[in-house]
């Protein structure tokens, strides 16, 4: 390379960085010997390591040692900086360990909060993500090499003092967090992992400063503009054989352009001591390439082309195309008169999909065409990880094995769920949907006998429909035993998972974070074995647990705890920031990359996906700890910074010879906002742009049935054997009301399943509310005695104290008024002569049965039936239209003697419902559904029965021994129950079938 000055070259978006860097670099230090094995490599992360040594294996043509390549810089702090800081290592204070530091400093954020009377300190997840993000702004200070007494500059002073209250209490926060962690690093000898890189960066350059290197050095797409990084790019640039080459500078934009950029690190005079203006355009893709190179002392005018291509090059039209696009919004006014050349986006197409399916199938369609090309290579390049994912999930019915290159957050996989899960089903004492989750987990009972356990499963997950059980495995257990067909089998697996489960369901109180973390892992063995920590998902986990139980174990952090109730948030936050990249195996010549990864990678074949305001690029998120006026008075990047950077990503995407530019019109939140970079392609190229339709068009046929009529109104015709059913006297309403509910509980015997955890039903009330009361009778109806067998019987349904808490002094009101009632008609002369017991009554043929709540003897002999509503009891008219039939059908039994110890002749028919009043405060009250008096609606008292007995038979002659179809919906405008409407597939001919209101 040439001598004389710093040797500084750009590499346009067109040319194809990795290639193009590879196709310059082979022959000019490819010497006889080892002469490419000394060339040193400075790169920006290990994703550029690996994309840079394809290259080299797709340009060398055979065997070829490559050069040293070294990581010294990326967004990603976490990005090792490589074995090139070996022997520096002694001379500079270690990192901290990351977890430990965060421990540390929720610590001290919980000091703070503790010793500030206005505050409230939060739980343990919230000071850990409240720690975190003030960990995030110290990285950012040390980054800009911003020393914390900057915060004490009057200008920085002034700025504060004119914020709202609770920035500035946000920013004293902040600032004490800061000085105690400073002390604790100095008195731990360690240091912050972006300090300590700066220091390494910095004495590496002045080491090659001294003394250069015998080796030729050169840095290569590292574009990050952090001083130390700047410092040491510079010194590469002028050692004897260096030289930094940089990505996508627009070396051609023009100089008024260029100088309209803003500042970039330039201060705008002696009175001005921020490094970013007010006016700059942060969100330009070439600003941070102008502050990287403010920051080294270098005018872009001493920045030179690079002399190589890459083999997958575009025209170089492309990158005249490229700036053009970005001008800034005064400089874009020439986009009117620009010659065609100079906006031609030939080779870029435009895909607008009807919603992110339709836009996951249509990129997969052309990977899919892509492919089937020989040696054709392709990437598809998203921020959008769930468009990634329904990608990788659409090419796998072709046989198309995919990863997406920026891994999956640890949550998401097996290992990490299983964690979570446990942790979930441990802070909800073994609530129902945790505790089936993470018994059904994939890696649970793994073993030879995982069918068996899973058939276990699957009995415990039909025993916990309903109500939420009492907590803890005592509660489950008793639900198991209280069941109305205990299985012992069941209870007996229940309590051998129990007693795995016991090592973590016996702790309620706070405790180490240590230990929790100890609890877990011992039950996860004992519930998956080594299967946990097998896989990719299963290190990844392993190696988190070890660090976060050694931070945890740290003697600084002994007095801190953890409530189990607060572990599933903050373990899920925590694991949130572990990524769980796949291993090689995918397909050699497909790529799935976020914005990150994408950099220095090249294909023929570029899909640009998620390109809608809010994901490329990502709504821009102000520091939650810092203001926005605080951050720019020390000199600190603002949030739109970033739309730089995802700018800069779009630019280099543009490069590739054939690119594809996607976006959905709506999401599940509604219409889109094309991207910021779609809306300026559409404005420059207008109608020059070319529109991809045929990759949409295959996405909608591959997904498109045959079209399908809407479903008829059922109209089922079972045989005359089939239609012989008893009758429950709480079906006969079903039968006249909606035949079809009928045929699918009586004839097919479909019950329907309640949710699990389910809130409580009316079904689930009024069992409770008939044990309850039979209870009551059984002892003799003793005054004072209901409220406790009450409290007793619920205890023994194991109901959960929420639920109990909403529900259970409603139903003790109503209760008292029964006892009351009772009493008051005892007085009377009224007795009870029958209660929750079961009657029959055959009727040509066919069986009626059901249970009467209660049957009293009135003093003058005859019987009044009484049925209990948990809630409102059924109108007059219900009951005269014959849609409301239990009382006269219990009344029926009674007159006919089909009740044991029951005769008489039926005289009153009562409702008690246990429901609010309507006319004062209360709950509890009765009605008879006899039109007399003021009455208007309802049946008379002499022909109650009779009328019952005609609507019985009525529904004789029609359903059971006649021929009708049991028709769905038959009455509409009745109440019902809604258990069959998804197989009657309503919603399908509701609105469609003309007899939809009513037969």
């Amino acid at each position: 390379m040439a001598t004389g000055g710093p040797q500084l070259y750009a590499i346009a978006a067109h040319r194809g960085f990795a290639d193009a860097l590879v196709a310059g670099l082979i022959p000019r230090y490819r010497e006889d010997g080892f002469g490419l094995a000394r060339l040193t490599l400075l790169l920006p992360s290990r994703r550029a390591v690996r994309n840079l040594t394809e290259a080299f294996v797709r340009a060398s043509g055979g065997a070829l040692m490559l050069p040293r390549m070294v990581v010294v810089g990326d967004l990603d702090l976490d990005e090792s900086l490589g074995l090139l800081f070996d022997t520096l290592d002694d001379a500079i204070p270690p990192a901290v360990d990351p977890a430990l530091r965060l421990l540390i400093l929720a610590r001290l954020v919980r000091d703070e909060l503790a010793a500030d009377p206005q505050a409230n300190v939060p739980g343990e997840a919230a000071l850990l993500r409240l720690a975190r993000s003030i960990g995030e702004t110290i990285d950012r200070l040390l980054i800009e090499d911003i020393a914390p007494d900057r915060l004490l500059d009057p200008h920085v002073i002034g700025v504060v003092g004119d914020l709202a209250e609770h920035w500035a209490a946000s920013t004293r926060l902040f600032a004490r967090v800061l000085v105690r962690w400073q002390v604790e690093c100095d008195l731990r000898g360690g240091t912050d992992a972006p300090q300590r890189r700066n220091r390494l960066l910095r004495l590496l350059a002045d080491r090659w400063a001294a003394s250069p290197p015998l080796y030729p050095v050169v840095a290569a797409g590292v574009t990050s503009a952090a001083p130390a990084v700047a410092q040491l790019l510079r010194v590469v640039a002028e050692l004897p054989g260096g030289a930094v080459v940089l990505p996508d500078l627009d070396l051609a934009l023009d100089a008024a352009v260029w100088d309209a950029l803003g500042h970039a690190g330039a201060p705008d005079g002696a009175d001005e001591p921020v490094t970013f203006g007010r006016h700059d355009i942060v969100t330009h893709p070439q600003y941070h390439l102008k502050l990287l190179l403010a920051r080294m002392g270098v005018a872009r005018d001493e920045v030179a082309p690079w002399h190589r291509a890459g083999p997958s090059a575009a025209p170089p039209a492309r990158s005249r195309a490229i700036s053009n696009l970005f001008l800034p919004p005064v400089a874009s006014t020439i986009w009117a008169s620009l010659a065609p050349d100079d906006r031609s986006l030939a080779g870029v197409r435009l895909m607008a999909s009807a919603n992110p399916g339709e836009e996951a199938l249509a990129i997969a369609v052309l990977v899919r065409r892509a492919l089937a090309v020989p040696e054709r290579r392709v990437a598809v390049i998203t921020p959008d990880r769930g468009l990634a994912e329904r990608v990788i999930g659409h090419l796998q019915r072709w046989g198309i094995a995919a990863d997406d290159s920026a891994g999956r957050p640890l949550p998401q996989t097996a290992a990490g769920r299983l964690l979570l899960l446990l942790a979930e089903t441990w802070a909800e004492r073994v609530a129902p949907v945790p505790l089936i989750a993470l018994l059904g987990h994939p890696l649970v009972a793994g073993d030879d006998g995982r069918a068996a356990w899973l058939d276990r499963v699957r009995q415990l997950d039909l025993a916990l429909r309903g109500p939420r059980p009492g907590p803890g495995i005592a509660g489950l257990h008793a639900h198991l035993q209280n069941m109305r067909r205990p299985d012992a089998a069941l209870s007996a697996w229940w309590d051998g998972v129990g007693l795995t489960l016991t090592p973590v369901l016996m702790r309620d109180a706070p405790l180490p974070l240590a230990e929790a973390l100890a609890l877990l892992v011992e039950v996860a063995e004992a519930l998956c074995g080594d299967t946990i920590w097998a896989g990719a998902d299963g290190r990844a986990l392993a190696q988190f647990v070890e660090e976060w139980s050694a931070a945890a174990g740290d003697p600084a952090l002994a007095d801190t705890t953890v409530d189990p109730a607060e572990l599933p948030a903050m373990l899920r936050d925590a694991l949130d920031q572990v990524a769980v990249r796949p291993p090689y195996g995918g397909h050699p010549r497909l790529a799935i990359y976020g914005l990150i990864e994408a950099r220095m990678s090249r294909a023929d074949l570029v899909i640009c996906g998620g390109l809608v305001e809010g994901t490329w690029p990502a709504a821009p998120s102000s520091d939650p700890v810092l203001a926005p006026a605080v951050l720019r008075a020390l000199g600190i990047p603002g949030a739109d910074f970033r739309i730089g950077l995802a700018a800069h990503d779009f630019a280099a995407a543009l490069g590739a010879p054939e690119v594809v530019l996607s976006h959905a019109l709506r999401d599940s939140g509604g219409p889109t906002v094309p991207s910021r970079f779609l809306l300026r392609i559409r404005a420059m190229a207008s109608d020059r742009i070319a529109i991809e339709r045929d990759a949409v068009d295959w996405a909608q046929a591959l997904d498109r049935g045959d079209r399908v009529s809407p479903a008829p109104r059922p109209l089922p015709m079972p045989t005359a054997a089939q239609r012989r059913v008893d009758i429950a006297v709480t079906a006969l309403d079903r039968l006249r009301g909606d035949p079809y509910q009928f045929y699918a509980s009586a004839i097919l015997r479909l019950q329907s399943l309640d949710p699990i955890d389910a809130d409580p039903s009316p079904a689930w009330r009024g069992t409770a509310v008939h044990a309850i009361l039979e209870a009551w009778h059984r002892a003799g109806a003793p005054p004072g005695e209901l409220v406790p067998l009450a409290e007793q019987a619920l205890a023994r349904m194991s109901a959960h104290p929420l639920m109990r808490a909403l529900w259970q002094p409603r139903l003790i009101d109503a209760l008292l008024w029964i006892e009351d009632q009772h009493d008051r008609l005892t007085g009377e002369g009224r007795r009870v002569v029958a209660f929750e017991k079961w009657g029959k009554l055959t009727v040509r043929g066919v069986l009626i049965k059901g249970r009467a709540d209660r049957i009293d003897r009135l003093p003058d002999g005859t019987l009044a039936i009484v049925d209990y509503k948990t809630g409102g009891p059924p109108s007059g008219k219900m009951v005269a239209d014959g849609f409301a039939l239990q009382l006269g059908l219990i009344g029926l039994m009674a007159e006919q003697g089909g009740i044991d110890g029951v005769t008489g002749t039926p005289t009153r028919f009562e409702y008690w419902s246990l429901s609010a009043r309507k006319k004062e405060d209360g709950f509890g009250w009765s009605d008879e559904p006899i039109r007399e008096g003021r009455k208007r609606s309802g049946v008379a008292r002499d022909e109650f029965l009779p009328l019952t007995l005609r609507y019985l038979d009525e529904a004789l002659d029609q359903w059971i021994l006649g021929s009708d179809p049991f028709t769905a919906r038959l009455n509409p405008d009745q109440p019902g129950y809604a258990d069959y409407d998804q197989l009657m597939r309503l919603d399908e001919w509701i609105g469609r079938d003309r007899s939809g209101d009513g037969a």
